[in-house]
């Protein structure tokens, strides 16, 4: 009587052949014991389409050639960026924020008095200097120095703006009337 050995236990057997393929494929040690793992995980879920009676190696085999060939196909499209250099330049902030933020901004910016959005745009969006603003709104230094920080402070309080928020702001004017801080 001919007893066929049971293909899961005659596998095992082939483990060290089918780690010299791999490593004769990726020429790195890590990689064909990946490589092996991956191969005999495919082939133990799929012994249902093992025919017995065949060439148990021939098809270990054919597995560990066709996973390697898939990775291989697969990496040749990956970048590596393993510091996120790359995929950091091709992230973009979605537009949709911005655009609400500067809705929010709209809003806020109405409601100040006309003296409070006058030094905001003077100041902070053309970037004059105090003494400038002073000079064309005919009125001390001071006086334009207070009313930039009270126009200010009430955008901030309108648009509810805490120190730390990240105002999604991405228009370098507008950010500059919110903070105080040049436009780029």
């Amino acid at each position: 009587m001919n007893k066929t050995r049971d293909p899961k236990e005659e596998l095992v057997e082939h483990l060290p052949a089918m780690r010299a393929f791999a490593m004769s494929l990726t020429r790195n040690n890590a990689a064909a014991d990946d490589l092996v793992q991956d191969a005999v995980v495919k082939a133990w879920s799929n012994f249902d389409k093992f025919k017995p009676g065949t060439n148990l190696r021939a098809w270990l085999f054919t597995i560990l050639r066709n996973t390697y060939y898939s990775l291989y196909r697969k990496r040749k499209r990956e970048v590596e960026d393993p510091d996120g250099i790359m995929a950091g330049k091709l992230s973009e902030k979605p537009a949709h924020d911005g655009h609400l933020a500067m809705a929010d901004f709209r809003v806020a910016f109405a409601q100040l008095t006309d003296e409070q959005r006058e030094v905001l745009i003077l100041v902070g969006a053309e970037g004059f200097s105090y003494e400038d603003a002073a000079e064309m709104c005919g009125c001390a230094i001071g006086t334009i120095k207070s009313r930039t920080n009270r126009a200010r402070a009430r955008l901030a309080e309108l648009m509810h703006l805490d120190e730390d928020a990240d105002l999604g702001i991405t228009d370098a004017a507008t950010l500059a009337v919110v903070t105080g801080k040049p436009a780029a």
